[in-house]
């Protein structure tokens, strides 16, 4: 089986497939490996590298992280371990901490079963073969995100063409979907579609919108982001 690397134009659609083979292989387990998948997947979600397969985590910050002790981060990591799931990229030495690093071919094989039970879509976006002809009616889980330059006039229209310069992936998984919602004053509003969407957006990159906002329009002073009224 061949695993795409998650980068590039489906990259985020490939990460949500991940996660939710994940999921759903721990749900058809028992506790202990429900457990064990979840500590997983919050550090995939709260620290690991995609592009560079990289997870550089203390074990004094991931038992702080899972709300247990570090003899538990010591246990439980030795199992992932064991998986073949999780791995030494780097040994921390000198002060610097272990970089952790995901076999990503290792995971999907393991959590196959759960792929038919997300839909047959799923086999199809993780071995990059054709969508099967007779499944017309399964939802994917996630479409292929556009990673294309945004198009339009105004200083929104120039704000979203500059984050898209800088970070194309990031621009397509999370700018993208927000709209100038409205101006008074010198404070700008802009509406995400949820509000998980707004209050990520707020605390990991409002101020890199914020600057770029500013920069291109002197008369804005502040820039707040919320959940759209009628998303």
């Amino acid at each position: 089986m061949q695993v795409r690397k998650p980068v590039g134009n489906n990259a985020s659609a490939l990460k949500y497939d991940i996660l939710s083979a994940l999921g759903v292989h721990a749900l058809a387990g028992d506790k202990h490996r429900q457990k064990l998948v979840l500590r997983l997947m919050t550090l995939i979600t709260t620290r690991y590298n995609w592009r560079n397969n990289e997870l550089s985590m203390g074990r004094e910050e991931i038992a702080r992280l899972w709300s247990v002790n570090e003899r538990t981060v010591k246990r439980d990591v030795g199992k992932l371990k064991s998986l073949g799931w999780l791995s030494v990229k780097r040994a921390g030495v000198r002060g610097r901490v272990t970089v952790y690093e995901l076999d990503l071919k290792q995971i999907l094989g393991d959590t196959r079963k759960a792929w038919m039970l997300i839909g047959p879509d799923m086999q199809a976006r993780i071995e990059d073969q054709p969508e099967p002809a007779d499944c017309d009616n399964v939802v994917p889980i996630q479409a292929a995100s556009s990673t294309s330059a945004p198009e339009g006039e105004g200083t929104w229209a120039k704000v979203q063409k500059t984050l898209h310069a800088r970070d194309p992936e990031l621009w397509s998984s999370w700018f993208q979907h927000l709209k100038e919602d409205s101006r008074v004053g010198d404070e700008v509003v802009l509406s995400a579609p949820s509000r998980f969407m707004a209050d990520y957006i707020a605390s990991r990159w409002s101020e890199r919108v914020s600057s770029v906002y500013m920069r291109l329009d002197s008369s804005v002073r502040t820039v707040r982001i919320i959940q759209a009224e009628n998303p």
